[in-house]
């Protein structure tokens, strides 16, 4: 039987946009969509054609029933998400700027996937997907998500499986600063391939330097690290090689909010269908682009088709 692409978990959110700019309070409108780091990656391996998974627990109510089939329309393999009758489907409100970050308040305490624990993994399914991506968000959601963190990760070592891993730092769900880095790093450090942004990079190792951020890593096992550098591109080392690739100037930013999952999307994509890492890396960035040209988390983020197109445009000015 051959093995799956890539299957990634997390808490997915309806998320509730404003229809026009102005401080959430004030706002009467909303148009809704799918919010969640996880999640923006699942959408966005499927639309570049790889088979994706997605795992999490969802509320038995509206907000569910929506996640579940829009990820089906997607599609994103979803039989490994549970169903909650006791604990609802979480919900975010989104402001829409002109510039800048959007305000975004969150409704997930004592949500469904915050429930999610180390007795929720099932290694059969798991390691039915050669790789596993995951971000630094459910081992701060509670006790029982940093259970489940750490028994996937583990069980997806154990089997052989490639794993990367996106710090997407989130203080305020910590209760402590100290706390975030210890449990952060360590997961880091177990991992194949990290991805922090420059200023993640600062407060998880102490220094600003790409360089030194990465060797901090590879100096514990970690086989690549790929610095995200916002919009002049990013920067990767391993134990041989070393580099910086320029972003993709854009002329509007819409909104910032999943631009380094889109970036996580191009470099894992490109690395599990076998490009160079600068080409993988290269690939990120131009997803990261498109992302901050759209209003939803991930509604720019490309099929095949249409990032290769883009690519060929920016690199060779020929659509």
């Amino acid at each position: 039987m051959s093995l799956k692409d890539v299957v990634t978990f997390g808490e997915a959110m309806v998320m509730f946009v404003a229809d026009k700019p102005g401080a959430l309070k004030d706002i009467d409108k909303f148009s809704r969509r799918l919010a969640g780091a996880e999640v923006n990656t699942a959408v966005g391996f499927a639309r570049l054609g790889l088979s994706a998974g997605w795992v999490s627990r969802l509320g038995d109510d509206v907000f569910g029933e929506y996640i579940r089939e829009y990820l089906e329309k997607e599609n994103i393999d979803i039989s490994g998400v549970m169903r909650d009758s006791r604990n609802p489907t979480a919900f975010q409100l989104k402001s829409k700027v002109l510039e800048g970050d959007p305000q975004v308040q969150y409704f997930r305490k004592n949500s469904a996937a915050s429930t999610l624990s180390g007795a929720d993994v099932d290694p059969g399914y798991l390691t039915g997907f050669r790789h596993l991506h995951m971000t630094g968000i459910p081992p701060a959601l509670t006790k029982e998500t940093r259970e489940f963190s750490y028994a996937a990760l583990e069980a997806m070592k154990a089997a052989g499986r490639s794993i990367s891993f996106d710090p997407n730092l989130r203080p305020a769900l910590w209760s402590s600063r100290e706390e975030m880095v210890s449990v952060i790093n360590d997961l880091a450090c177990r991992a194949d391939w990290v991805l922090p942004g420059v200023e993640e990079g600062e407060i998880l190792t102490g220094s600003r330097d790409p360089r030194e951020i990465a060797g901090f890593y590879l100096n514990k096992g970690v086989s690549l690290v790929v610095v995200k550098l916002g919009p002049e591109g990013a920067y990767f080392r391993t134990q041989t090689d070393e580099g910086t690739v320029q972003g993709f100037k854009v002329k509007e930013v819409v909104d910032t909010v999943g631009a380094g999952d889109g970036f996580a999307v191009g470099l894992v994509s490109g690395r599990l269908e076998g490009l160079t890492i600068r080409q993988a890396v290269q690939r990120g960035n131009a997803i990261g682009a498109l992302a901050v040209q759209s209003e939803g988390d991930h509604d720019g983020y490309p099929t095949k088709l249409k990032l290769e197109t883009y690519l060929q445009y920016q690199l060779t000015g020929v659509k």
